[in-house]
C-alpha cells in the first residue's frame, strides 16, 4: 500500500460535502475560520481516536454485521442530508449563538455516520496487519480530513459572505446536494 493510493481513496470522501464539512462551512461563514479552530481540533482528536479503534478491530469485536450496518446507516443519513440541502433555499438566520468549542467537535464526529462509514470502508480497503500500518492509515485519514474541513471552513467564510441572492444560494445548495448523494452512493458501492 502506498500513501498515494490511500490519498486517492480518501480525497473524494473528505473533500465532498458531508455532515462535518457542511457544519464547518456554516460555522466558518458565521464566525470565521479562526473561531472554528477549537471545534476542528476536537473533531479531529475524536477522528484519530475513532480511526484507531476501528482499525484496531472495534467493528470486528462489535460483530461482523456492524460495519455493514454503519455503512448503510451512513449512506441513508447522507441521502437524507442531500435531500434537505436540495430543498434549502434561504440564507441562514442570524442569531447570537456562541461559536463551537473544542468539546463541540467531539460529538459531531461521534454522530457523523459518514465518518463511521468512511472508516469502515477505509479499513476494509486498507486492512492493516500491524499496529504501525494501522496508525499510519489512521493518521493519513485524519490529516487529510483536517485539511479538507479547514478548506471548507475558509470556503464557508468567504463564499457565504458574498452570496446575497437566494437564487444563487439555491443553485449552490443543489450542486452540493448532488455531490453529497453521489458520495453516499459511492460509499455504499465500494
Amino acid at each position: 500500500m502506498t500513501t498515494l493510493t490511500l490519498l486517492l481513496f480518501l480525497l473524494p470522501l473528505a473533500f465532498s460535502p458531508g455532515p462535518g464539512n457542511l457544519f464547518f462551512a456554516a460555522h466558518g461563514a458565521r464566525f470565521g475560520w479562526r473561531k472554528s479552530l477549537p471545534a476542528l481540533a476536537g473533531y479531529h482528536a475524536a477522528t484519530i481516536t475513532a480511526a484507531l479503534a476501528v482499525g484496531g478491530g472495534l467493528l470486528v469485536v462489535a460483530g461482523p454485521d456492524t460495519a455493514r450496518l454503519l455503512l448503510w446507516a451512513g449512506t441513508g443519513y447522507m441521502i437524507w442530508l442531500a435531500l434537505r440541502l436540495w430543498r434549502a433555499s434561504s440564507l441562514p438566520r442570524q442569531t447570537d449563538a456562541n461559536h463551537a468549542s473544542l468539546w463541540d467537535g467531539v460529538p459531531l464526529l461521534a454522530l457523523n455516520p459518514k465518518a463511521w462509514a468512511i472508516m469502515a470502508a477505509l479499513f476494509t480497503q486498507f486492512p492493516s496487519a500491524d499496529w504501525q500500518t494501522m496508525t499510519w492509515v489512521a493518521a493519513v485519514f485524519t490529516i487529510n480530513n483536517a485539511v479538507a474541513f479547514l478548506l471548507w471552513t475558509v470556503l464557508g467564510q468567504s463564499l457565504l459572505a458574498r452570496i446575497q441572492n437566494p437564487a444563487h444560494l439555491r443553485q449552490i445548495n443543489r450542486a452540493f446536494a448532488v455531490l453529497l448523494a453521489a458520495v453516499a452512493i459511492w460509499v455504499a458501492v465500494c
